[in-house]
């Protein structure tokens, strides 16, 4: 006997859009914090932008796990160890930054 997956229902199909959407934003909103798009300005290192585009990284890291790998609907222990890896990944890339 051959185990089939479960339809995808509909709230789970309006989620995953939602999450697209809100993944999109924040990929405009990095884009749009990046001082190279801003052509009057000079290019100069900000460490306020730079926190808020690893911010925004965190964010989106953590929606793609939980949303397109389905780790929203895991056991516990794999939603807090992929938290976890997500909070160590991108706080070393801060603190390599800010080094």
């Amino acid at each position: 006997m051959t185990a089939t997956a479960a339809p995808r229902g509909r709230s789970s199909t309006r989620a995953i859009t939602y999450a697209w959407v809100v993944l999109s934003a924040i990929t405009v909103l990095s884009w749009w914090l990046a001082p190279g798009q801003h052509p009057e300005r000079p290019v100069d290192p900000s460490v306020p932008i730079t926190v808020a585009v690893v911010v925004l990284g965190f964010i989106k890291g953590r929606m793609i796990i939980a949303y397109f790998m389905e780790v929203r609907t895991a056991p516990r222990w794999l939603k807090i160890a992929t938290d976890a890896w997500l909070f160590v990944l991108w706080a070393a890339i801060l603190a390599i930054y800010l080094y």
